[in-house]
């Protein structure tokens, strides 16, 4: 998240090595593989979470069914999907959704029926799955009412985040949007202020001008270069979490821990004085 000395930020502390990162494979349960497995499981109402396909295969039915289903088809080389699996994939592979996403309008309305006041967190392309469990872990224990990932660009929620979440992702609504911009800007139009943590903030967390009270969204940004700058440009505020230390960043979960329980402070205060 937080980086001093570096652009980058959300990188993992670790000593860099020559070694490669392990390939993601999906547990055998959890993809559907060839053309008609597809085209039949996008014909269902079962949720997909990933969709490939080979980058040099058309198929009309696919695309319009994913069309159809709001599901992003990512084109990518033959020869992930034979890391995928040894068998005839017929050139396309998707991964079943481990959750049941939910419409952020309907998540929004049921919020404001309830009386309360909307706390939301948005992922702008958090890719690590043993990451993205962690963060819903701890967003489900601050009272996070929803986590909003894009649909392309994000970890697979899978059976490794479901049980890093350690069952949390069973408690909490996941909302997946096709563009995180669009996203920030309905949100905004809800009533919802939308609060960006990034290095490039001159605020600090702690500061006592600093705000996470009332309806907000929370933006935490990839592990690899932070929240996008077209993001940055729309948000309503932004804030940064100090570091004095000697290493210049924070794994991205830890992070958003650090916000989210500033955030839970901040509003049990509120709840205290109006009481």
């Amino acid at each position: 998240m937080e980086n001093r000395h570096n652009p980058r930020v959300n990188r993992p502390n670790h000593n860099r090595t020559n070694k490669s990162r392990p390939q993601f494979r999906p547990e055998p349960d959890e993809m559907v593989f060839g053309i008609q497995s597809v085209i039949e499981t996008l014909k269902s109402d079962q949720q997909i979470d990933k969709l490939y396909m080979d980058k040099e295969l058309s198929n009309p039915d696919i695309q319009n069914l994913a069309f159809q289903k709001r599901v992003t088809i990512q084109r990518v080389p033959a020869e992930r999907l034979d890391r995928f699996t040894r068998k005839n994939h017929q050139g396309v592979v998707c991964l079943i959704a481990q959750v049941q996403y939910v419409k952020l309008s309907n998540v929004i309305a049921d919020v404001f029926e309830r009386g309360e006041q909307p706390f939301f967190l948005l992922l702008d392309r958090i890719t690590d799955v043993r990451n993205f469990g962690a963060i819903a872990r701890t967003a489900e224990c601050t009272g996070i009412q929803c986590i909003v990932i894009p649909g392309r660009g994000a970890a697979a929620i899978n059976s490794d985040a479901m049980k890093t979440s350690s069952g949390a992702l069973n408690h909490i609504s996941v909302c997946r949007e096709p563009d995180l911009t669009e996203t920030v800007k309905y949100l905004q139009a809800s009533g919802i202020t939308v609060v960006a943590c990034t290095e490039k903030s001159s605020r600090d967390l702690y500061e006592r001008n600093t705000d996470l009270t009332g309806p907000i969204a929370i933006i935490m940004g990839s592990e690899e270069d932070g929240i996008s700058p077209e993001l940055l440009r729309i948000v309503d505020t932004h804030v940064k979490i100090p570091l004095l230390g000697s290493v210049g960043s924070l794994n991205v979960s830890v992070a958003t821990g650090v916000v989210l329980y500033e955030a839970v402070r901040q509003r049990s205060l509120t709840i205290d004085v109006v009481e």
